[in-house]
C-alpha cells in the first residue's frame, strides 16, 4: 500500500504532516496554503476542508503535488551512513540549523552553527557546487533550509535524514539524544 493510499479527504492535517513532513512546504510553494497566519490551517482541519476554503482546490490535485514533493524531498536527503563516509573524505560542509542551546548540547564534529551572518557568507562566498549538508534535530527543518539553498543555486545541498537524532542512533552514540518540549 502506498503512503498516498493512507490519505483521504477526511485525513487531518496533523496526520497528513506525519505521513508527509514536507507537505506544508509543498502546499505553500504551489498554492500559498499554510505558510503564514493568513493562509494557515489548524492541525485538526481535514485536507478536504483546507482545499475547499482555498478556491475549491481538488484534493486529488493537492495529494498528487504533495506526493511529488515528497519524492523530491527524499532525493535531497542523505543517510547518516552516507554522511559519515563523506565526512571521512572531507568533501562536505555541515550547517546546523538548530538553536545555539541544541548545538552546544549535541553536535556532529565539524558542523557549524547557522547564523544570519553565516547565511550571508554562504550565499555570497561559498561554492554552490560544493556538497552542503544541513542538520537539525530530526530532519524536518533541515529540509526547509535545504530547499532554500537549492532555490539559491546550491546544486549539491542535502538534508540529514532523521537529523542529529538519527546520527546519534546510527553512527555516533556519544552524541547525546534529547527531546524538545
Amino acid at each position: 500500500m502506498t503512503t498516498t493510499a493512507l490519505v483521504h479527504p477526511d485525513t487531518t492535517m496533523r496526520d497528513l504532516l506525519d505521513l508527509f513532513p514536507g507537505a506544508q512546504r509543498a502546499l505553500f510553494k504551489k498554492y500559498h496554503i499554510g505558510g503564514c497566519s493568513s493562509c494557515g490551517f489548524q492541525p485538526q482541519e481535514t485536507l478536504a476542508q483546507v482545499c475547499a476554503r482555498n478556491n475549491g482546490l481538488s484534493v486529488d490535485e493537492a495529494l498528487e503535488h504533495i506526493q511529488a514533493s515528497h519524492e523530491a524531498d527524499l532525493k535531497i536527503q542523505i543517510s547518516p551512513a552516507d554522511l559519515s563516509r563523506l565526512l571521512e573524505s572531507g568533501a562536505v560542509k555541515l550547517l546546523d540549523v538548530r538553536t545555539r542551546e541544541e548545538f552546544e548540547a549535541a553536535r556532529i564534529e565539524g558542523s557549524v552553527l547557522f547564523t544570519q551572518e553565516l547565511m550571508q557568507e554562504v550565499l555570497s562566498r561559498w561554492n554552490p557546487d560544493d556538497v552542503l549538508v544541513i542538520v537539525d534535530h530530526q530532519g524536518t527543518r533541515s529540509m526547509d533550509a535545504a530547499a532554500f539553498f537549492a532555490g539559491h543555486g546550491f546544486s549539491n545541498v542535502r538534508s540529514l535524514g532523521g537529523g542529529i537524532d538519527a546520527w546519534s542512533v546510527e553512527i555516533d552514540p556519544s552524541v547525546p539524544r534529547y527531546h524538545l518540549e
